[in-house]
């Protein structure tokens, strides 16, 4: 089966990952692959208009890891993980998405300068 995208981590969302322990990693990267192959608002939704998130339950913690999409070689089909968090209300904090907005503007200046 083909994923619907693909995925790249960004190094800031890479260091959120890295200082999580093991097993809640590990339920991250199962999640984050089980959302390329299905479709469910649980683990992969949009927040804004270019900000989405990856969304994992785990141990009584909310992980929260944000994206938005690129297009490569003109297929809309990567997925750009910005940073994570370990959410502790309802809603997404507002700095936090508009976070990820500023890694997306950067991310998209720098990749029209090396054109």
């Amino acid at each position: 089966m083909k994923p619907n995208f693909e995925i790249e981590l960004l190094p800031e969302a890479v260091d959120f990952l890295e200082k999580l322990d093991a097993k809640s990693r590990e339920k991250i990267y199962y999640n984050v692959k089980k959302s390329q192959f299905v479709n469910d608002n649980e683990l992969f939704k949009k927040l804004n208009e270019v900000i989405w998130e990856f969304r994992t339950i785990y141990n009584g913690k909310v992980f929260r890891l944000f994206a938005f999409w690129d297009r490569i070689d003109g297929i809309e089909t990567l997925v750009i993980a910005t940073h994570g968090i370990l959410k502790k209300t309802q809603k997404t904090p507002t700095k936090e998405i508009k976070k990820a907005e500023e890694i997306r503007r950067d991310y998209f200046l720098h990749k029209a300068k090396q054109k």
